[in-house]
Order: C-alpha cells, then sequence, then structure tokens
C-alpha cells in the first residue's frame, strides 16, 4: 500500500535531538541558593564575577576537551600551552606601552587583540611541534599519552624558564580595564566583562563550526569512522593535526586571560590551572563542549560564592561539586554525543 503524501513527509523529517534541561537549571538554582545568604549588591559582584571566572576557566579547558573528545588524547602538557601564551602576551604587551597605557580603550584592546593573536600563534605551533614529535607516537595508548605528555610538561616548563626565567612576571591591565563599574551599589569589574564576551565568543565559535560547518562534520564523522572520511578522499591526519593546533592555540589565549585575571605568570602557572581544568572537563562529560561551558561555570559560581561565605570550604569547593554532580550523573552532565 502506497503512503499518503502526509506519512511520506512525517517519515522524510529527521528525529530532532532533545535538549537536555536538566543540567541548564543548575547554573539558575545555584544563584538563587546564594540569594538569601547576601545584600543584593554583593550578590550581583559575586555572580558576575562568578560568570567571568567561569568564562576564563572554559576558554583555558575548551582546547583540552577538543584534544579529547575529538582525538581521544589525554593530554597532561596541556599546561605548557597556557603558560606559553601569558609569556608571549607578558613580551607583546611590554613592546607596546603607548597602547596600553593610553586612555582609549580602542588601544588598549588592539593591544590585547595583537598579544592574545600572538599567543595563540605561539601556542598553537608548539602544538604542532609537539604533536609530531611525541603524540603522533601514541594514539590509541592512554598510559603512554598519561606519562609521555606529563614528561612534556616538565620540559616545556623547563624550556620556558630558559627563554623568561623563573621568577613570577607581572601582566598588568590595560588602563581603561582597570577599575570597576558600578550598577547601583554593586561594584563590576570591568577586566570580568570583557571576559564573559570572549567566553560566549568562543564558545560559539566553536558550536557552530562543529556542528554547522562542513569541517566540523568531518572531524565529527573521522573520529566515528576514520576509514570511511579515509576513503572519501579526506586527510584524517591533517584534520587531527588540525585539531591539536586548535586546541593548543585555544589554551594559549587561554592562558592571556588568565594571565591578566592573575596579573601575574610563571612557569608552573599552566601545572597550576590544568587540575581545574580537568575538573571541568570530568563534570562536564569528558569531551562535550557545552558540557565543559556549563561545568566551568558552576566552577566559578561556586568558588565565589564558597569563597565569601565561607572561606574555608572554598578550598574543596570545586571537589565538592565534581563529586555532587559524578553521584547524580557519573559520566557528568553531558555526554560526548551532545556537544
Amino acid at each position: 500500500m502506497s503512503e499518503t503524501p502526509n506519512e511520506s513527509s512525517q517519515s522524510s523529517i529527521a528525529p530532532v535531538r532533545r535538549i537536555d534541561w536538566l543540567p541548564l537549571m543548575l547554573v539558575p538554582a545555584l544563584m538563587l541558593i546564594a540569594v538569601p545568604f547576601v545584600s543584593t549588591s554583593t550578590w550581583i559582584t559575586l555572580t558576575i564575577a562568578g560568570l567571568a571566572m567561569g568564562m576564563i576557566i572554559f576558554i583555558i579547558a575548551s582546547g583540552l576537551t577538543l584534544i579529547f573528545g575529538l582525538m581521544d588524547v589525554f593530554n597532561f602538557a596541556h599546561g605548557i600551552f597556557i603558560a606559553l601564551g601569558a609569556f608571549v602576551a607578558v613580551t607583546v604587551l611590554g613592546v607596546l606601552p603607548q597602547w596600553t597605557e593610553a586612555d582609549s580603550l580602542g588601544l588598549n584592546l588592539a593591544a590585547l587583540g595583537v598579544a592574545a593573536t600572538a599567543a595563540m600563534l605561539a601556542a598553537g605551533a608548539a602544538g604542532w611541534l609537539f604533536e609530531r614529535l611525541l603524540i603522533r607516537l601514541v594514539y590509541g595508548q592512554h598510559l603512554k599519552q598519561i606519562l609521555i605528555t606529563m614528561g612534556g610538561m616538565v620540559i616545556g616548563q623547563e624550556l620556558i624558564k630558559m627563554v623568561w626565567g623563573a621568577q613570577q612576571m607581572a601582566l598588568p591591565l590595560p588602563t581603561t580595564l582597570r577599575g570597576s563599574l558600578l550598577l547601583g551599589d554593586a561594584a563590576i569589574e570591568k577586566y570580568r566583562l570583557l571576559a564573559l564576551v570572549v567566553g560566549l565568543a568562543v564558545y560559539a565559535g566553536l558550536v557552530i563550526v562543529l556542528n554547522r560547518t562542513k569541517l566540523g562534520l568531518l572531524i565529527r564523522a573521522g573520529v566515528q569512522d576514520r576509514e570511511m572520511v579515509e576513503s572519501l578522499g579526506y586527510r584524517i591526519k591533517r584534520l587531527f593535526i588540525g585539531v591539536f593546533v586548535a586546541g593548543s592555540a585555544l589554551a594559549g589565549l587561554g592562558g592571556v586571560m588568565w594571565g591578566l585575571y592573575q596579573q601575574n605568570v610563571t612557569p608552573q602557572m599552566g601545572a597550576q590551572v590544568n587540575l581545574v581544568v580537568f575538573m571541568v572537563i570530568i563534570i562536564g562529560g569528558l569531551g562535550s563542549t557545552s558540557g565543559s561551558f556549563l561545568g566551568a561555570i558552576l566552577i566559578g559560581l561556586v568558588a565565589n560564592y564558597t569563597g565569601f561565605l565561607m572561606p574555608k570550604v572554598a578550598l574543596f569547593s570545586n571537589i565538592l561539586l565534581m563529586v555532587a554532580i559524578l553521584f547524580w550523573r557519573p559520566q557528568g552532565l553531558y555526554k560526548l554525543s551532545n556537544r
């Protein structure tokens, strides 16, 4: 029996992937829980600070999320590219004092743009070299990946010390990004607003590239069925190298943002941030971009709320959050397929 036109049109419609709203509700729920314990102005300040911190952490974590989620590589040397990006920014901003010290938002942002671009190029180039020399030898071998990338982290830190020295270096904010804006009685740091914008832009860019472009389709298809993609004439090895370079470049950008957030940089900063980055990836669901984004926001909010209300608890608040999430969802907030 032939199908009616209505039945035919319905059968041709592809199934729509449902959005899992429960993890998304954690952010507003967490915000509401904090309301009774602080004044309105303090709540606004802490919330925006937490969101900004989460965005910076996401930028750092996004690179590792790409590398693990799309390439199945445990890269414990991710911190090298974070620190490298930060130190490159110190050098670049150091030769642009006429831009960073000018009372002009345009010049200040231009200086940061140049520094961020240089940091991403340097970190991306280092990532390409790292992949060619080390990672290509251990694809599919997780234990060897952990060992070789941890060794690479140590070597990378020593190379950074050789170039920039072992001492802490200042990374001050440009003139117009210092200080705070007043929203009623709430003080909001200007740099945190910039971090919100950059973090949202990075997340939107990743989602669009991975889900709305041919390049993203090829990369995801290559992860699922490498032989099929190669049989169509595409060089999946080059695509994977590009993913590793992109992930390293994002780490470099994250290093710049984190260095400006702390207003100083050290060769060990990447290793110190690595722990938080891995927590974000575990909370979000190994390899899930949206999960990492949500996990980073939750970590930023929890760190700021507990840091103000219960400073002693703030020292291990991230671990408590991770344990609670994993008790609820052992695979993280989102599975890898829900990017």
